[in-house]
């Protein structure tokens, strides 16, 4: 186990060299990657979701497409079709850019609800049905999709059922002044994508992914993870709280936090850390969170303040 966490954090060091100052969103992207998860990153363009999704490919030798998600993109663009060839005398599948290991759907709330639930079988199936017969998509399959802030020109809300399907979501946001300045002076010199090697491929990460699957946690630390998201449900500032989806992957980011600390128990501390992260896309704020102009990251800080945590000293069995 040690040698592939060592692996694991050798390829987060060298995607935190590309992508500066952005440690923790980072690491969550691993995280979700390691955990078999899909990550949803809404966010003003040029603040390096592209050059995210090129380094994670790199590092780990995944094939990587990029769809631009434009209002006039078909779901046979995701899924692939059929052609006639003549000197076949038949119809030839041909595969659609859902056939690969990483997929960034770039500005996924630009393109037509047809389309993404296209998408939302691939993300949820790891399979895509074509002319009534049903393919498989290589393993690993991961998605990154990136949204421009709702209400930007062009785009429409995303369906929630496919919302909930993201693992987590997070904002990259600006970079600080030194990570920035830091890029700036870099300008001219050797791109920092060519400085990415690869640590290990998609074999080993599927290894890592049933890895996680083994890191244990105690009956007391289900409890506090189900008891924070049942907090969410009936909490005074939100009309709907998180889905048992939320549940499912709130248990798979916390084992994949704790082995990539070396683990094979989750702490209460993981489930804490990870909250945030799973939950927070899957909230609807009602009329007066938005009256008091609280953010759901807000709602959720009061949600970990007010459940209290398991005993002293539980670990995992």
């Amino acid at each position: 186990m040690q040698q592939y966490v060592e692996s694991a954090r050798q390829a987060l060091s060298q995607v935190n060299q590309v992508i500066l100052g952005k440690e923790k969103e980072v690491k969550e992207v691993m995280l979700a990657f390691l955990a078999n998860g899909h990550v949803l990153l809404e966010d003003i363009p040029g603040v390096g979701k592209t050059t995210l999704a090129l380094a994670f490919s790199r590092v780990m030798e995944l094939e990587y497409k990029r769809v631009q998600f434009t209002p006039d993109l078909m779901p046979s663009d995701l899924t692939g079709f059929s052609i006639y060839r003549h000197e076949e005398e038949k119809f030839v599948y041909q595969q659609g850019s859902v056939f690969c290991n990483l997929l960034l759907a770039d500005e996924i709330n630009r393109t037509s609800p047809k389309t993404q639930s296209a998408l939302l079988e691939v993300m949820e199936e790891r399979m895509c049905t074509v002319e009534g017969i049903t393919r498989e998509v290589p393993r690993p399959f991961l998605v990154i999709a990136t949204q421009n802030p709702p209400g930007a020109a062009g785009t429409q809300y995303l369906p929630e059922a496919q919302v909930d399907r993201f693992m987590v979501a997070m904002t990259l946001g600006y970079p600080d002044f030194d990570s920035e300045l830091s890029m700036a002076m870099s300008i001219g010199k050797t791109e920092r994508l060519d400085r990415v090697r690869p640590v290990f491929n998609g074999k080993i990460l599927e290894e890592m992914q049933r890895q996680i699957h083994e890191v244990q946690m105690k009956e007391e630390v289900y409890r506090y993870l189900l008891q924070l998201v049942t907090a969410t449900r009936e909490h005074p500032y939100l009309t709907r709280g998180a889905s048992p989806r939320a549940t499912i992957a709130l248990v798979k980011m916390a084992r994949a936090c704790a082995w990539l600390e070396g683990r094979d128990f989750v702490t209460p501390g993981d489930i804490r850390e990870q909250f945030p992260y799973v939950v927070s896309h899957r909230l609807l704020p009602n009329a007066a969170a938005r009256m008091e102009n609280l953010s759901r990251a807000e709602i959720l800080a009061d949600v970990l303040k007010t459940v209290p945590g398991p005993p002293m000293g539980v670990k995992a069995r």
